[in-house]
Parts: structure tokens; C-alpha cells; sequence
């Protein structure tokens, strides 16, 4: 009864996520699904899907996705395995990496900007959190002995 078209969107409004404009999260997200932003989000974001990021909407933190549309203001570490679409409105400061980039003029765009080829392995929930308990470490103190002592090692 219902064809191909109908079933995919029911099953993408099922998996829809939405941040409406007032509401402020300060913390980290994790979600598979497509996400839309209107709110305000201070903290890292990931997600295999899309993320849109509406006119009002404000992203502090560091953002990982397939394929993102950018209207509002984003700050800090973005990485875009697809297309990353900044509409005439959008503002973006930070670190970016992308597989594709469209700008509409009129986008801000303060960043630096890595473009990959699309060979790149696209980042899981796992590999970010690696990365995160790695920073940790890495924030030792500069005469931290351990580290010298690795360091030697490995220059050896």
C-alpha cells in the first residue's frame, strides 16, 4: 500500500532529532539520527547522519557528521565527512575539515579549512572518545617526567 518514497520518510521523521530556539544544552550528544539545531549546544557533537544548524542556532564545541547546512553560528572544530553547506547567513570560527564545501555569499567563514579527497575513514562514536581520553593525557604539565622519559624512548 505504502511505496518505497512514503516508507523512507516516515522512517526519517521517526529518527528526527530537534534543538528548538530558547533551549540551551551544555554538554556532549551522541545520536544516529538526522538532527536539526535552532537552539544553542556548548559541548561536542556527534553524529553519522546530517546535521542542519537553522538561522538562531549557536554550536560551541566540536561537531563530527556526515553532511551538514550551516544558517546560524557555529565555534571550534568541525569535520564534515560529506558536504558541508553554509547558507548567507552562517558564521564559522574554528577548525574545519570537509569532503566537499558550498558557500552562498554573504557566509562568514574564519577558519582554517581542510579539504580530504573522501577516502578518509569517517569517525565513530569509539574513535572520538579515544581521541578525547587522549587530550586528557596529553594535558599534562611540560616537565611532566613521564613524558620526557617517553619521549626518549621513542626517539630512540
Amino acid at each position: 500500500m505504502f511505496s518505497d518514497k512514503n516508507k523512507r520518510t516516515m522512517e526519517q521523521a521517526a529518527s528526527q532529532n530537534r534543538i528548538n530556539e530558547g533551549t540551551k544544552l551544555k554538554g556532549d550528544i551522541v545520536s544516529s539520527g538526522f538532527f536539526r539545531i535552532d537552539g544553542r549546544i556548548e559541548g561536542n557533537i556527534t553524529n553519522p547522519s546530517k546535521i542542519v544548524l537553522g538561522k538562531t542556532g549557536v554550536i560551541v564545541g566540536k561537531m563530527i557528521c556526515q553532511d551538514a547546512d550551516i544558517e546560524g553560528r557555529f565555534e571550534g572544530n568541525l569535520e564534515v565527512a560529506g558536504t558541508l553547506s553554509l547558507k548567507s547567513s552562517a558564521h564559522i570560527q574554528g577548525d574545519v575539515i570537509v569532503g566537499k564545501l558550498a558557500v552562498e555569499p554573504g557566509a562568514t567563514f574564519n577558519a582554517t579549512c581542510k579539504m580530504l579527497d573522501g577516502k578518509a575513514p569517517k569517525a565513530s562514536v569509539t574513535d572520538t572518545n579515544q581521541v578525547a581520553s587522549d587530550n586528557r593525557q596529553e594535558k599534562s604539565h611540560p616537565f611532566d617526567r613521564s613524558k620526557r622519559i617517553q619521549k626518549t624512548k621513542a626517539e630512540q
